[in-house]
């Protein structure tokens, strides 16, 4: 186990170094890109023809969406390095949350019975109220219901949410049943835990 965990924490450290060097690079063309199109930099100089023959081609697809959007074109490698730190954020706390709840698992499973029995309490309820969030989050985007992202989150919470929402009225426009069901799912899990 101590390989696999080894095998993690290096991947994790390359892809620290990976994304911070990604980061770096994108900022310094996003700053040269700033300073060629604000006529800081000459237009037809060194840095323009570089920028025009090597980025301009790899931040065109970026450029597209930010102008379909609303955006100016000019802001596109901005918003490229915004996607790639954002994406690595989510990426290295996605590894190192598996790395945690792998360790957990060693950990339950060398522990005997009651510690597996909480394990697979805390996994249960935290993938439902994952699932809770994301049903959320998604009917604010006004998100499409049979879409994949939806569907899972609407069929692990619809059993729980529907008889709640029999019970609790609206208040005005807003449906509190989520909130409701996630201090229920606290309690339940409390009580479970409690259990052994």
């Amino acid at each position: 186990m101590s390989v696999i965990l080894g095998a993690i924490d290096s991947m994790l450290a390359v892809l620290r170094g990976g994304f911070f060097a990604v980061a770096a690079v994108l900022a310094v063309i996003s700053g040269v890109d700033w300073l060629v199109r604000m006529r800081k930099l000459s237009p037809f100089g060194s840095a323009a023809r570089l920028m025009r023959r090597y980025v301009h081609p790899l931040i065109a697809p970026v450029e597209r969406a930010v102008v379909r959007a609303g955006g100016l074109p000019s802001s596109a490698p901005w918003w490229a390095l915004v996607f790639v730190v954002l994406t690595g954020i989510v990426l290295i706390s996605l590894v190192e949350f598996l790395r945690g709840q792998l360790t957990s698992a060693v950990f339950a499973l060398g522990s005997g019975p009651g510690a597996v029995y909480r394990l697979v309490v805390s996994w249960t309820f935290q993938v439902l109220q994952l699932a809770l969030i994301v049903r959320v989050v998604l009917s604010w985007m006004r998100g499409r219901p049979g879409t994949w992202y939806f569907r899972w989150s609407w069929r692990l919470t619809e059993w729980f949410l529907r008889p709640l929402r029999q019970v609790i009225p609206l208040l005005g426009t807003i449906d509190i049943t989520p909130l409701v069901a996630w201090l229920l799912l606290a309690v339940v899990q409390g009580l479970l835990l409690r259990l052994v």
